[in-house]
């Protein structure tokens, strides 16, 4: 769950928070669960209205603003691939909050499209279709930032 609000929000502090919030939410509504469902979805579903609702509630805050967290965090250090993964997760803010969802459940958090629709309540076809241009989005923004035309080399596993 951590993961998933570190990629919605881009700020440690928040993603915590968040967490915090979903978690208590979740007790608080246990006898909502229906036993035999995705407890994953369920609570992942919770995670992100609650998300949606905090920037509904924050309206100063916009996901492109210059001065937000993703944009002041530095490679790490010694490695290669760390200038190169700074730029994957710059790109991935880059993108409409419709396709990064997407994009985070299912690549990052590995669910499948059924149950990625279950979270955001979705038909699977529209989390197929939003993971397709958030992919091209992905190869198009990144050629872009290094000055080459679009890679094919940005490869995301699909999960049906």
């Amino acid at each position: 769950m951590r993961r998933y609000a570190r990629g919605l929000t881009g700020d440690r502090a928040w993603a915590d928070d968040l967490v915090q919030d979903a978690t208590e939410r979740a007790l608080n509504r246990a006898r909502s669960f229906q036993a035999g469902t995705n407890l994953r979805a369920w609570l992942f579903t919770i995670m992100r209205n609650l998300y949606i609702d905090q920037l509904r509630g924050k309206r100063d805050i916009a996901v492109d603003d210059e001065t937000a967290p993703w944009r002041q965090m530095a490679a790490p250090r010694g490695e290669v691939d760390g200038l190169v993964l700074r730029d994957v997760q710059r790109t991935l803010y880059l993108l409409p909050v419709e396709q990064r969802e997407v994009m985070l459940l299912v690549c990052v958090e590995e669910m499948s499209y059924q149950e990625a629709s279950v979270v955001l309540n979705v038909p699977a076809g529209t989390v197929m279709s939003r993971l397709s241009r958030a992919r091209e989005h992905m190869r198009v923004l990144l050629g872009e930032e290094s000055g080459k035309k679009p890679s094919s080399s940005l490869k995301v596993v699909s999960r049906s």
